[in-house]
C-alpha cells in the first residue's frame, strides 16, 4: 500500500510541473488578451474620420490604419489559438494521468477493498484521498479551460462591435481571476498528499 502511495505522490509532482507551465501560459493568454481588447477598443476611434485631424489629407489614410490594425488583430488571434492549444495538452496530460492512476491500483494482485482504499499508513495520505485529489485537480483545469476557451472565442465577435468595451473589461477579469482553480483547494490536496514531507 505505502509504495503505491509512493508512487502517487510521483503523479502529483507530475501535475504540478504541469501546473507550473499552466501558470506560464496564463501569464501569456492575459498579455494577449489585453493586447487583442486595444484592439478591438481602438477600432471605433480609427473609424470616425473626425479623429484624424491634419492627417485627412492624406489618401486612404482611415482605410489603412483600420486595415493595419485589423491584420495585428489576426496575428494576436492566431497567437491566442496557439496558447489555448498548450492549455489543451495541459488538460489532455491531466486526464492521462488520472486515467494511469485509476489503472494503478487496479494494477495490483488483488483489488482493494473500500475499507483499504480509505487505510491510513502513518501521515501518509490514504489511496482515496490520492485518486480524489488527482481528478478534482483534471476537473478544475478542465472545466478553466473551457471557460477560457467560451471568453477568447468571443473576441472575434465584440471585434465587431467595438462599442461594447465593458464586455472586454469583464472577460478579461474572468481570464485573470481563473474562477475554476482555487488557489486554496489546489494548497488544500497537496498539504494532504504531501503531509509527510511537510511535518
Amino acid at each position: 500500500m505505502e509504495s503505491i502511495v509512493k508512487k502517487y505522490q510521483q503523479k502529483f509532482r507530475r501535475v504540478k510541473d504541469e501546473m507550473c507551465r499552466w501558470d506560464e501560459l496564463q501569464s501569456r493568454l492575459i498579455s494577449q488578451f489585453s493586447n487583442a481588447s486595444s484592439i478591438i477598443q481602438r477600432l471605433q476611434v480609427i473609424q470616425d474620420c473626425r479623429n484624424y485631424g491634419a492627417l485627412k489629407c492624406v489618401e486612404d489614410i482611415e482605410n489603412a490604419v483600420l486595415a493595419k490594425q485589423m491584420e495585428s488583430l489576426q496575428t494576436i488571434l492566431l497567437s491566442i489559438n496557439k496558447t489555448m492549444e498548450e492549455f489543451h495538452g495541459i488538460v489532455s496530460s491531466l486526464e492521462k494521468i488520472v486515467r494511469d492512476s485509476r489503472q494503478l491500483v487496479k494494477a495490483g494482485s488483488s483489488q482493494p477493498t473500500a475499507k483499504q482504499l480509505k487505510q491510513r499508513v502513518g501521515v501518509k495520505p490514504t489511496l482515496a484521498e490520492c485518486l480524489d485529489g488527482l481528478r478534482l485537480l483534471e476537473e478544475m483545469h478542465q472545466s478553466e479551460y473551457l471557460l477560457k476557451l467560451s471568453v477568447v472565442s468571443a473576441l472575434p465577435a465584440l471585434a465587431l462591435k467595438p462599442s461594447e468595451s465593458g464586455d472586454l473589461v469583464a472577460l478579461q477579469q474572468l481570464l485573470v481571476d481563473q474562477p475554476n482553480i482555487p488557489r486554496e483547494e489546489v494548497q488544500f490536496i497537496y498539504d494532504i498528499v504531501f503531509a509527510e514531507e511537510i511535518s
